[in-house]
């Protein structure tokens, strides 16, 4: 036989073990000692666990004493009728039975800590398992009760958050937001006249509801097969092929409540969306450029699919009609935001054209919220070619006006294949001069050309609570 050494972990020290004995033998007596320290540990994590529902916050120890106070009246209450029994009751077999039940044998103070012990006991208990039951349908899987209920509070009592954009860079800034607050507004370019939007704009007559259906799922309280289904695109069919379901959803909402507003604020319910999505304007706008080509020749195109179509470097850009009216409660949440955040998305068509509205520019520009402008992270085949950081900034600032951000959030990572005629947007030292910059890795690894939703929305509360602290409760 062969000795084979062991160590088994104690609370204070290790002890060595010399076993003359196969190693399962060790490993028994590990696992053995494991089991026995793991009892008062799993005890003392249950405690600690449980004792999280009378942390500050949750707003449950409020409705807690409420049960306790009427429980002790309920209680006060029935004393008083068993007194009044035991008092004019005749001497009989019901006294005895009264008086051991009160435990009138021990000191009045230990009965008092005695039944007022198991009293609380029992209520606790009781609201527990109440709560267990009545709530356990909306607990998502592996997250405890707890959990989920601190995590709603906690993102109930978010900041105000206001994003202005729109494509599938604005989703997936919200997809990653809506885990930190649920105080989220979206606002959304109706600008769009390309795929089933166009078709169903030019068609139906009303605005483009692709961009506001991507937000609407992106800002679904549960991203599974509902909001699968508001997504989905019918690969065939007369009349279909091409089209989403979620904006023929929106489509047919429009015609029953007799407003684009209504039916995206319908849609929002269906899909239980926390927070809202906003058109920028209800205005049924063109998207106008001033695109220079290879030879100098300036051409103006309209319409954003011709925009993003035509060769050539895109000098200025309007919208048609110029002096269109933003949506009021698009006003109204960018000027009572905490943190209004532009970008990221397709510079020209996604993000400019809601600047362009000037009534919400102009808010956007009072607005006492912290301002954060989130960069691109890589170039955009007939928007953005050979763009830098500063390149992005300088052409909103051209647009808009200058000293619009508080803050420009880069991407200073660059590994991954971003495809042909695709190209990493880099900052320079002539962006660090001319405004505040922050650079972190923001790439999605899958995806390269884009964000990943995650890092990027806990890069932007952080900067936020950097900057203002957490908002009281």
């Amino acid at each position: 036989m062969h000795s084979t050494s062991c160590v088994l972990s104690t609370p204070d020290s290790y002890a060595f073990l010399l076993i003359d004995a196969p190693i399962i033998t060790c490993y028994y007596l590990i696992v053995m000692q494991e089991r026995k320290q793991s009892i008062f540990t799993r005890f003392w994590a249950y405690l600690r666990r449980e004792a999280q529902w009378f942390r500050p916050g949750l707003g449950y120890k409020r409705w807690l004493l409420l049960v306790l106070l009427g429980t002790t009246l309920l209680g006060l209450g029935l004393a008083l009728i068993i007194l009044d029994i035991y008092h004019h009751a005749p001497d009989n077999w019901l006294i005895p039975i009264l008086a051991w039940l009160s435990l009138r044998f021990l000191d009045r103070p230990i009965r008092v800590i005695v039944f007022g012990g198991i009293g609380v006991i029992m209520v606790l208990i009781g609201v527990w398992g109440a709560n267990q039951s009545l709530l356990k349908p909306f607990v998502q899987p592996g997250k405890s009760l707890i959990d989920t209920l601190d995590s709603f509070r906690r993102r109930d009592r978010g900041p105000r958050v206001v994003v202005l954009g729109g494509g599938h860079g604005l989703a997936s800034l919200l997809r990653g937001l809506k885990a930190h607050t649920r105080n989220i507004t979206a606002i959304v370019t109706v600008a769009d006249d390309g795929g089933s939007s166009g078709e169903l704009r030019r068609n139906v007559g009303i605005l483009p509801p692709g961009d506001i259906r991507h937000c609407l799922a992106a800002l679904s309280d549960d991203e599974d097969l509902l909001t699968q289904v508001f997504q989905y695109r019918f690969a065939t069919g007369a009349g279909l092929e091409g089209h989403s379901l979620g904006n023929l959803f929106i489509t047919a909402l429009t015609e029953i409540t007799g407003s684009f507003e209504s039916a995206v604020a319908e849609s929002g319910r269906v899909l239980a969306v926390h927070g809202q999505v906003l058109p920028s304007t209800l205005t049924d706008i063109r998207l106008l450029a001033d695109i220079v080509d290879d030879e100098g020749n300036t051409r103006n195109v309209s319409g954003e699919t011709q925009i993003r179509e035509t060769q050539g470097a895109i000098k200025r850009l309007w919208l048609d009609p110029t002096n269109t009216p933003a949506f009021p409660p698009a006003i109204s949440a960018v000027l009572s935001a905490d943190l209004i955040i532009i970008g990221p998305g397709s510079l020209f068509t996604s993000l400019l054209p809601n600047l362009l509205v000037r009534d919400l520019a102009e808010a956007v520009r009072v607005s006492h919220a912290l301002k954060f402008f989130i960069c691109n992270v890589a170039t955009e085949r007939g928007e953005t070619d050979e763009f830098n950081c500063l390149d992005h900034v300088q052409t909103l600032e051209k647009h808009v006006g200058a000293n619009l951000f508080d803050l420009v959030i880069c991407n200073n990572h660059f590994e991954g294949d971003l495809g042909e005629n695709v190209q990493w947007v880099r900052v320079n030292d002539e962006l660090l001069e001319h405004t505040s910059v922050y650079c972190a890795d923001l790439i999605d690894p899958e995806y390269p050309w884009r964000h990943n939703s995650k890092r990027l929305s806990k890069t932007v509360m952080n900067l936020f609570y950097e900057r203002t602290g957490p908002l009281p409760g």
